[in-house]
């Protein structure tokens, strides 16, 4: 029997509660009081991803909420809505409902994408953007359009129906194959990837996953795909830091470093050594030290 939502429901130093935005039900993990940081995940993960640093912003005085993205973890699975526009908006209604104007936002791999369109999209919503092993999604673009590393495996991901399958057979082994694949040496651990490969096999997961990277192959050359790519080349205008793991084999530093054209404001590149795709987790110590230091920085313009 495939798993249910409630093995999202992990205990700890946090609460968990539903949230409304847009029509939309969101799981959501929260710890702390102060300034709101919005935690976004990537792909094949949930909330959980971001546990470190839920006990990490809330004890240096933040309020720290992890989202599960749409179609993941405890969040809906809706038909559709896994365009990046449509995902950035779930996002900036996720911060009015929880009584904010604007927030810090923290987003990895397909989070760090979205989060780089919200800095377009509603700028006044990002007070400062963090990017976690995700480029300014022209950079991405331009590797996808090139045959990059990237395409690998996003490319595969456009068929209907089999990646889906796949990626949940055998208790979805692919996933800790994939998490492993994209990890620093020895990571993660037996434990970590049995929770992430249960949180994928709940139903509907592995589709509406498989979602974000349909929409991004296949709108390249489509109108909505290219307007996309037109409203990005604005300038943002929220201080940036973008953290990359030195280790990181989906998406490589050298896909990612350039991001700084689009960025306006004061803008910070830090590589992590030692970690692979998933540097917030790997090495929490170090992670949370750039992270945190840029946070209390006020001028944050080297």
């Amino acid at each position: 029997m495939a798993p249910d939502e409630t093995v999202v429901q992990i205990q700890g130093p946090w609460t968990h509660r539903a949230v409304h935005a847009g029509g939309t039900r969101f799981h959501v993990v929260e710890a702390g009081e102060g300034p709101l940081v919005l935690l976004l995940h990537g792909f094949p993960q949930f909330w959980w991803t971001w546990r470190h640093q839920l006990a990490s912003l809330a004890a240096a005085g933040y309020r720290a909420v992890a989202v599960d993205l749409r179609g993941y973890g405890g969040s809906d699975k809706t038909p559709r809505g896994y365009d990046l526009p449509t995902l950035a908006g779930d996002a900036t209604g996720l911060i009015r409902a929880l009584g904010e104007t604007g927030a810090i936002v923290v987003g990895h791999d397909w989070g760090g994408l979205l989060a780089w369109t919200m800095a377009v999209m509603d700028a006044k919503s990002v007070r400062r953007l963090v990017t976690v092993s995700a480029p300014h999604p022209l950079r991405l673009r331009a590797s996808l359009l090139r045959l990059g590393q990237f395409s690998r495996y996003a490319l595969g991901f456009q068929l209907p129906f089999l990646p889906e399958r796949r990626l949940v057979r055998k208790d979805a082994a692919l996933v800790g194959a994939l998490l492993e694949q994209w990890s620093g040496p020895g990571r993660p651990d037996q434990e970590t990837a049995l929770t992430y490969r249960e949180a994928f096999s709940i139903p509907e997961v592995a589709h509406c996953a498989l979602e974000y990277h349909r929409w991004f192959g296949r709108s390249q050359l489509r109108p909505d795909g290219l307007r996309y790519a037109r409203a990005m080349r604005t300038e943002i205008e929220a201080p940036t830091l973008q953290l990359h793991g030195a280790l990181d084999r989906c998406i490589l530093p050298r896909t990612a470093q350039g991001s700084s054209r689009y960025v306006a404001a004061p803008y910070r590149w830090r590589l992590i050594e030692g970690a692979g795709h998933f540097p917030h987790e790997e090495t929490p110590e170090a992670f949370d030290a750039e992270l945190l230091g840029w946070l209390a920085d006020p001028e944050p313009d080297r």
